[in-house]
């Protein structure tokens, strides 16, 4: 059992008990959306759907939760990892086309029940960290002397050390996107602040293939400081950009050298983006329906689909899935209320009372899966019960967040954890990070 301290009741008319049923139906989609036989989880509800290599890991991430709140058995919540874990490993690994993944990192996506690529897909370095990080959780979590939990610790360990993150750099300093078989490397770097944060971390403490630290400096020189609505912050659109490396590090009190400078650390980092995003929505700039105080929220999501349309006399452009952003957008009325759960543990007072306002909204926050992933007030759709746009699927990617900064907040968990873990903490050493808990 992890040690954690309990928050005290939540405010704004919601309870710490209904959180928790939020918590619990978002983390239904891993019990629910998983293939019995082998562990994967798919990408998303929709029917045919393939699995995500990075549903997979934030699937693993929640286990200690679904443990601790008394979901599954210890005993058997172990055997379900051991499963996932060993099948993954038995996946095959090589520059075929049809592997699953090649150098120790994954595709993006795979087949359900085979294992294998589908649909082309990159070899996602990003993807790849989410999984590693989820086996590193269990990893840590399960610490007990039997056989079973040594195994978990064995394959998990096994998994990550095998990536080759030299390789993954393509002779550069920074990392790149990915790879694919038919034509090599992605003409994309891991560059300037964004979730890669995490990539970062994890590859820096890797035993077995470390980046160098300059890896870690070629990253953060382009990042940008900026001042927005009064804000002093390290600037990236997308709010969940700001949200899942620290799913599994606090970073509360530790800094880098880029922190240091600017006397900041993360975690306020992420208050502030949070804030700008409520203020963005506060401001309105091109006259959305509905954005204000308590409806705000901008992300990688889905959307209403790339179509232009005539909106109360305004020409509106709309977009499918998309990484919308605050303030410079991409922006086209779509709002996704996991991101702004996801940000619970930076800014409560402006969260709470926006999520009561999502609450009444018919988004399905007490429904299986919890809020629909996203919304549009401004895309009209007849269908729908609210006579706007509503995502019809939930995705994998969405759900981990809500389950794991909500449980960050009411106790912790997580950031306890992973204090333990040590790839994660010679990580963020390698990478210059001193003060706090470090």
């Amino acid at each position: 059992m992890v040690a954690v301290s309990p928050r005290p009741n939540l405010e704004s008319g919601l309870t710490d008990e209904d959180f928790a049923r939020l918590q619990f139906t978002s983390v239904l989609y891993y019990l629910h959306s998983t293939n019995p036989d082998n562990g994967l989880v798919r990408d998303k509800t929709q029917p045919g759907a393939p699995a995500s290599i990075a549903a997979i890991g934030m699937a693993l991430a929640t286990i200690p939760v679904v443990v601790e709140r008394g979901v599954l058995i210890r005993e058997f919540a172990v055997k379900m990892v051991r499963r996932r874990l060993e099948f993954l490993m038995q996946c095959h690994q090589g520059p075929e086309p049809d592997a699953s993944g090649y150098k120790g990192f994954f595709y993006h996506f795979l087949d359900i029940e085979t294992g294998k690529r589908v649909w082309e897909c990159e070899l996602s370095t990003i993807d790849s960290a989410f999984l590693f990080a989820g086996a590193l959780t269990v990893a840590t979590y399960f610490d007990g002397e039997s056989a079973e939990e040594a195994k978990i610790r064995t394959l998990a360990t096994a998994l990550y050390e095998r990536a080759d993150w030299n390789w993954a750099r393509d002779q550069g300093a920074t990392l790149t996107h990915g790879w694919r078989p038919e034509n090599g490397f992605i003409p994309y770097r891991w560059r300037g602040y964004d979730e890669g944060l995490l990539l970062y971390i994890l590859g820096l403490g890797s035993p077995s293939h470390p980046l160098p630290p300059e890896s870690y400096e070629a990253y953060t020189e382009s990042y940008e400081w900026r001042n927005i609505y009064g804000r002093e912050l390290l600037y990236s659109g997308p709010l969940f950009t700001h949200q899942l490396s620290h799913m599994w590090i606090d970073f509360r009190g530790i800094r880098d050298e880029f922190m240091r400078e600017h006397d900041s650390d993360y975690f306020q980092n992420s208050r502030q983006a949070t804030f700008v995003h409520q203020e963005y929505a506060i401001r309105n700039p091109m006259q959305f329906e509905g954005y204000g105080e308590h409806c705000w929220g901008f992300t990688a999501c889905d959307g209403p689909g790339w179509v232009k349309a005539d909106v109360g006399g305004v020409r509106r452009e709309f977009f499918d899935y998309v990484a919308r952003g605050a303030p410079f957008g991409p922006d086209d009325g779509t709002v996704a209320p996991w991101v702004v759960v996801a940000s619970l543990p930076f800014a409560p007072e402006i969260v709470l009372p926006t999520v009561r306002k999502f609450a009444g909204m018919k988004l399905g926050m007490t429904r299986l899966y919890g809020f629909k992933p996203s919304f549009n007030q401004t895309f009209k759709d007849p269908d729908s019960p609210t006579g706007w746009w509503i995502s019809p699927y939930h995705f994998g990617i969405d759900q981990g967040p809500v389950a794991l900064m909500i449980e960050n907040y009411r106790t912790g968990l997580l950031w306890t954890l992973m204090r333990d873990c040590e790839p994660i903490v010679r990580g963020l050493r390698r990478a210059g990070f001193t003060g706090g808990w470090l």
